[in-house]
């Protein structure tokens, strides 16, 4: 009787770790199933413009999309009622950008500052996504050539009239409304005004986008130029704010900033206003696209 009992308790114990064997087996198999299932998403959105305000964001046109875009600055506050608080003086930069893949874009771009011209690429080679990385990052590459003529400087070819500006932007959607970026740049000027300053600079930037209702949005930048590397002028760092305007296919934006320049090599390296002194400038950019996709 007993060896009958102690039988039944033996068949008793192997059943139950069979059960749950097959338990765990089909728990593991249901979450092996659901992983799979699981998508990861592309966070889209970042920022709305392919401007903070001058600092450029990881956004870029889409594939057979091409963006105008007009950045305009007046001139500074300070300037008093006689210049209508800098209202009768003006430089713009118009730009063109054309997505040639959904990552990769290029433009070009003209400045009435010193008559510059540019050209720029971007390329997207990470985007921020669910589950599998935190941040998106774009390298952007911009090539700048002056044209001012000066009568004193017969010396100033081509070659000494152009900058190269790389940049990695970093930036992340952390919610539906913030957005931050982290943009190192490395600067290279074939021509400084001294021997003293440096041919090959080093920025770093910080901006963000912070959204308020459902089409309006503040912005604000920094951008800090490491110290010795341009002594010759009286370089400031440059801060801006502005507040973004959506409406429809165009992305408005009201600025207030410390540059006159609106690229790289004259807003990073060229920026002489004082905020505490009002060498402010009031403008605006304005982008739209226009879709060539059928």
């Amino acid at each position: 009787m007993q060896k009958t009992i102690i039988y039944i308790l033996f068949f008793l114990v192997l059943q139950c770790g069979v059960v749950a064997a097959q338990d765990n087996n089909l728990l593991q198999s249901l979450d092996d199933s659901l992983s799979l299932q699981q998508k990861h998403e592309v966070v889209t959105g970042t920022f709305k413009a392919t401007q903070i305000v001058n600092l450029p964001t990881v956004e870029s046109p889409g594939r057979k999309s091409l963006q105008f875009l007009i950045m305009h600055r007046f001139g500074k506050l300070n300037a008093g009622s006689y210049e209508l608080f800098g209202l009768d003086n003006a430089s713009i930069r118009f730009g063109l950008d054309y997505g040639i893949t959904d990552r990769l874009s290029v433009g070009v771009g003209r400045s009435s500052v010193d008559k510059a011209f540019d050209g720029s690429l971007k390329y997207k080679l990470l985007q921020q996504t669910t589950g599998l990385s935190p941040v998106s990052v774009s390298l952007y590459g911009l090539v700048s050539n002056y044209t001012q003529r000066y009568t004193d400087k017969p010396y100033l070819n081509g070659k000494y009239r152009t900058s190269y500006t790389t940049q990695i932007l970093i930036a992340r959607k952390f919610t539906r409304n913030l957005s931050l970026e982290v943009v190192p740049t490395w600067m290279h000027f074939n021509l400084v005004p001294t021997p003293e300053d440096k041919n090959d600079a080093f920025a770093v930037s910080v901006g963000g986008r912070m959204k308020f209702t459902k089409r309006m949005s503040l912005t604000a930048e920094y951008n800090y130029l490491l110290p010795d590397q341009v002594v010759s002028t009286s370089m400031k760092n440059s801060l801006s704010l502005g507040i973004d305007i959506e409406t429809g296919g165009h992305v408005f934006q009201l600025i207030f900033t410390n540059s006159n320049g609106m690229v790289a090599p004259y807003y990073l390296a060229k920026t002489d206003g004082t905020w505490g002194k009002g060498d402010i400038f009031f403008g605006f950019n304005v982008s739209r696209s226009f879709n060539f996709k059928k």
